[in-house]
């Protein structure tokens, strides 16, 4: 899976980079119990069929504790759209996030560069993103976040690829926590998954999406 890869922004200011690492067995059985049930409960989320999912070496730098996902949108043997998604817990808490609980994502894709060029993008990327934990019912403070786009053009012996255009968005929030100071990530994980599959071009999933915005489809999307 060619997943995101890059800095993750988590809103509190001045992060590092995010180093990857295994968690050893010992540290996460020392892991607080709020933790491993928010980790447990994204095992059972239900997404769709063309988001695959899969667990990678979490940041070691951005909490005590850490969880990290990667998905990709796939479409036969093509990639539509990737991202990250990171849950940090912080026993003490984090006054940059009024919780103990914070989400982290970078998603990517691929636009045609006409798109690319629509001022209103960014804005309607984000929204994106609010409306599918809106969609969910999903309580949530403190968002944060960029939407980037980039444009390539290629000169020399490489004229002959098309200019290619790239739309970026990197955000964070916390989720409100339930019962025992756990939220509900399995809704939070579904949740961005709908964001991908809307960054991808992908039509709503049900009745209850109808209201969605989609980009059209990509042109040239990686192989998978």
């Amino acid at each position: 899976m060619a997943a995101a890869q890059g800095r993750l922004s988590d809103g509190a200011g001045g992060m590092d980079d995010a180093k990857e690492g295994h968690e050893s067995a010992s540290r996460a059985n020392q892991a607080p119990l709020p933790f491993r049930a928010a980790v447990d409960a994204l095992k059972t989320a239900r997404l769709r069929p063309q988001v695959e999912v899969e667990q990678v070496p979490p940041p070691q730098r951005l909490a005590p504790f850490a969880y990290a996902l990667e998905a990709a949108v796939v479409d036969g043997e093509q990639e539509l759209a990737d991202g990250r998604l990171v849950l940090l817990h912080d026993p003490a808490g984090h006054d940059a996030w009024q919780g103990t609980f914070r989400l982290v994502t970078l998603v990517r894709a691929e636009l045609e560069p006409e798109m690319a060029a629509d001022p209103l993008l960014p804005d309607v990327c984000w929204s994106w993103l609010t409306g599918a934990l809106q969609a969910r019912g999903l309580a949530y403070g403190e968002p944060s976040g960029t939407v980037t786009r980039a444009s390539s053009h290629y000169f020399g012996g490489l004229s002959a690829r098309p200019a290619a255009s790239q739309i970026e968005i990197r955000a964070s929030w916390s989720p409100r926590e339930g019962l025992g100071g756990v939220p509900d990530t399995a809704a939070h994980l579904a949740s961005w998954c709908d964001l991908l599959a809307q960054v991808a071009g992908l039509p709503p999933a049900g009745p209850g999406d109808a209201s969605v915005v989609t980009l059209p489809q990509r042109r040239g999307p990686q192989s998978h």
